[in-house]
């Protein structure tokens, strides 16, 4: 059988102030891993300024627990972009990624989800691609010193929701240390919005893809759909499609809502989403 790995997205499970009590519900519930969340909330940043002993004791657990923390998703930088022309917000944008490199690093994690935004909540333009652009570089230097990966999400905006655009950046800043962790929902909009093929759109991103995020989406609706619920995710094309480019690490990204019965919607989605891997591996 073909080896991967599975990892759950935090958010899928109900919140907890110790991340490695998460751990041992994403292990009992099938996931080989779990997928940490540094948000655009107060609570998730402020675990960026925990001790480095606890960093490395957090990385120490989660593998004691069988549900080891490899991934970090980074969406804290949708309130602080590196784009924005409020210069204290950029510089907190700037702090943000730093410690999130060191906690990486810290904790042992090997990638860092970044989200493919110049900014969010204020308007693009020249200004803000520039900024996004100097900020990016300075991340991929200090990426490039503590060794760990930065890799763009493709998001719901146009500035980047597909790998052709994701590439761009990832040509330009031409380091090993900065690549792309698509999220294959997102992608399917996308190809949906624009008339084009999303298998044709990830293969672009061979070589610098270093992992998959596996959600359900349909046309307009980027979030909070359960897997097999009526999307229009065409994992077994982008599956095929990603293991043909090497990638072996997945993700499956859905929320918690206060579910009661959250830990078999964990064990449905788990055996959703193997079904999906294990056939596109057998050209199902």
């Amino acid at each position: 059988m073909m080896e991967y790995s599975l990892g759950l997205y935090e958010k899928a499970l109900p919140p907890a102030e110790d991340p490695v009590s998460l751990c041992r519900k994403a292990r009992e519930a099938g996931f080989d891993r779990l997928e940490l969340s540094i948000d655009e909330s107060d609570p998730r940043l402020a675990r960026l300024d925990w001790s480095e002993s606890a960093q490395r004791e957090l990385g120490i657990r989660s593998r004691e627990e069988g549900a080891a923390i490899r991934t970090l998703c980074l969406s804290g930088h949708r309130k602080y972009p590196l784009g924005s022309g409020d210069p204290s917000v950029r510089a907190r944008s700037l702090e943000i990624l730093k410690k999130a490199i060191a906690f990486a690093a810290n904790a042992g994690i090997g990638v860092i989800q970044l989200a493919g935004y110049d900014v969010y909540y204020e308007p693009g333009d020249e200004g803000t691609v520039s900024r996004f652009r100097e900020g990016l570089f300075r991340g991929a230097a200090w990426a490039a010193e503590a060794g760990v990966v930065l890799a763009f999400e493709t998001m719901e905006t146009p500035f980047m929701d597909t790998v052709e655009k994701a590439m761009v950046w990832v040509r330009e800043v031409n380091s090993p240390w900065l690549g792309l962790y698509p999220d294959i929902g997102n992608l399917q909009n996308a190809a949906v919005k624009y008339g084009r093929s999303v298998t044709e759109d990830l293969a672009l991103g061979a070589g610098h893809t270093f992992a998959l995020h596996l959600k359900e989406t349909r046309p307009g609706v980027y979030r909070d759909m359960r897997f097999g619920s009526g999307g229009h995710t065409d994992y077994a094309g982008c599956l095929r499609t990603a293991l043909a480019m090497g990638v072996r690490l997945f993700t499956g990204e859905f929320w918690y809502h206060g579910e009661e019965n959250w830990a078999e919607e964990l064990r449905r989605a788990n055996r959703f989403l193997r079904e999906k891997i294990e056939g596109a591996a057998e050209g199902r």
